[in-house]
């Protein structure tokens, strides 16, 4: 901690320990034990390993005050209390006023739990603390709130934009390989379409297990960008060729594209679904991080394989009443892949 930041220091005295029959290691694990918890072991349990963690259930209500109280087990059964074989002093007091541009600035630390994430802490401290207080402030006061949680604002919005720069790059890329602006379209429009099912995926999963929409979760919706393209660029593509290299009418070759398509389509959706089921259904030790990503991408292949093959075809027959696609003569030296 900074000079500036108030800390609790709890020094044991060796001769009140070893009267009350209490070792440093037992009076440290003591203390640990109510303060962040001492992990005892880990028990199995449906098919992954649970840590069994030994702490105090008054540890987020307690006072600084409230520690000369707490009570000590010896060896032998015997309560003795923290100030009888320890000094309890509060270091690390401000002893200057600080300023910023002339300002007096009060600064409050705050550490979340380990099991609630910092957007949810960021969330509650906005809702329940910054701005009741915002409402009854005086004139020239201000609250802001820096540090982890200013990044992640930053991070939030940065995040927003990467989805769009990231439908942006692949329209563009779309453009150049097809040499066309209206194929694209009909190929990205099952971007939203995936997206509406990431949504509903998320939603389904917090019924059953609360899944908020942090980072992760926000990154799954720019891979799913990438990833639900590729059904319709199949198609599309396919479509082309028919019209080119088999002369066939447009209706005739979105058919014979669909027909052909469906199948590998199909196939390479299910298995991505059934490889995503274990990181959904089941997540293991540590893998709960990225679980939102998993839902995402789940319920965005989902939706967009079916909504794909009703959506697609009738688009793609508008787009090329405004294309010009000529079929590939014999002496022509362009090649179609």
């Amino acid at each position: 901690m900074g000079a500036g930041s108030p800390q609790v220091m709890i020094q044991p005295i060796p001769e009140k320990l070893a009267n009350a029959g209490m070792t440093a290691r037992e009076f440290a694990q003591s203390l640990d034990a109510y303060n962040d918890g001492v992990r005892v072991a880990e028990i199995p349990f449906e098919g992954r390993l649970i840590d069994l963690v030994l702490t105090s259930n008054k540890a987020n209500t307690n006072k600084i005050d409230d520690l000369k109280d707490l009570p000590l087990i010896t060896k032998t059964g015997e309560l003795v209390r923290l100030s009888q074989v320890a000094d309890i002093k509060l270091l690390g007091v401000p002893e200057q006023i600080k300023r910023l541009s002339g300002r007096r600035v009060l600064t409050i630390q705050l550490r979340p739990h380990e099991s609630i994430s910092l957007e949810d802490a960021v969330l509650k401290l906005q809702n329940l603390v910054v701005s009741p207080i915002e409402k009854d402030k005086p004139q020239g006061v201000s609250i802001n709130l820096s540090g982890a949680a200013s990044e992640l604002e930053r991070t939030w919005l940065a995040m927003k934009n990467n989805v769009m720069i990231a439908l942006f790059v692949i329209f563009l890329l779309l453009t150049v390989l097809m040499r066309s602006f209206v194929l694209p379209l009909v190929i990205m429009i099952t971007v939203p379409v995936a997206g509406a099912g990431g949504v509903m995926g998320l939603v389904i999963l917090n019924q059953f297990s609360p899944q908020p929409l942090d980072m992760l979760t926000m990154l799954g919706f720019i891979i799913l960008a990438g990833i639900v393209v590729n059904n319709s660029i199949l198609m599309v593509e396919q479509t082309l060729w028919h019209i080119r290299y088999e002369n066939m009418k447009t209706v005739e070759a979105i058919s014979e594209a669909t027909r052909n398509r469906i199948r590998p389509i199909f196939m390479s959706t299910l298995t991505s679904l059934f490889g995503l089921i274990p990181l959904v259904i089941f997540p293991g030790s540590g893998s709960e991080l990225y679980r939102g990503i998993g839902t995402v991408v789940f319920g965005g292949l989902a939706t967009s394989a079916i909504l794909t093959l009703l959506m697609v075809p009738p688009l793609l027959a508008l787009a090329l009443k405004t294309e010009k696609i000529k079929p590939v003569t014999e002496s022509e030296d362009d090649v179609f892949v």
